[in-house]
Parts: structure tokens; sequence; C-alpha cells
């Protein structure tokens, strides 16, 4: 074996986490554009439980509405069914693009560069949007 098809092998080798991960979250998208999750009894989609006890929308809700939305190329319509999701959506792609080029240069895995204040913040964030898409004022935040 030469030393180019090595160091392509090795590559390859590396990039497999990265690319699996690709695979199977790909696979989930196309299920999630195939079958609108905003049709009643549209597929395998559950209810969201927070919902059906209580009401109350819970952070996650409109995210799989999003995410179709978001396979159609129709961003308005993703932002009003969850725009945090969206928010996570577009972050989560950042850092596995990241990941990949990381991978690929010889670098260390996944790494996500936050520290406990960030994390505190961002739960901090996920809870007021929670509490304000519940209210009469931040209706536009509920799917």
């Amino acid at each position: 074996m030469g030393a180019q098809s090595g160091r392509v092998l090795e590559r390859s080798r590396r990039a497999a986490a990265p690319l699996a991960v690709a695979a199977v979250l790909g696979a989930a998208v196309a299920r999630v554009a195939a079958v609108d999750p905003s049709r009643p009894g549209a597929g395998p989609y559950p209810s969201c439980p927070l919902l059906r006890w209580t009401g109350l929308y819970c952070p996650a809700c409109g995210g799989l509405r999003g995410l179709h939305a978001l396979t159609r190329g129709d961003l308005p319509a993703a932002l009003h069914a969850n725009a945090l999701a969206v928010a996570g959506y577009a972050v989560f792609a950042v850092l596995w693009a990241g990941w990949l080029l990381r991978t690929l240069r010889g670098g260390a895995g996944m790494r996500v560069p936050l520290r406990a204040p960030h994390w505190w913040a961002l739960a901090a964030l996920t809870l007021a949007f929670t509490v304000v898409r519940n209210l009469p004022p931040g209706a536009v935040l509920a799917p």
C-alpha cells in the first residue's frame, strides 16, 4: 500500500464516527421529511406527554414540525413551530461540521467548548422559552 492510499485510509477511518452520526441522523430527518408530523395520526410520532397531561408546551413541542418545515425550505414556518429547536439544529450542524473537520485533520474527537456557566445559561434560556411560550404575550412562540 502506497503512502497516499495509507493517508486516505487513515482519514476514512477517522471520519467514520462523524459520518455514522450523519447517516443515522440523515435517515431520521428523511423520515420526518417524508411523513408530516403536523397531520393527526401521522406516522409513529408520539404526542408530548406534558402537553397531553397539562396543556402546556414543553421546550421541544413543535420541534419535529419545525424540522419538517426546514426540509421543505420553509424557514418562517419552522421558526413558528419551534424557534429554539431550529436554533438548536443550526448549532448542532456547526458542531458536527467542526467535529468532522477536526477528525479529518487528525485532531481529537467532538468537543463542546462550553463551561458550566454556559450550560446554566442554556438551561435558563430553555426555561425562559418554555415559560414565555405558554403565556398569552408569548403565544407567537407556541407551535
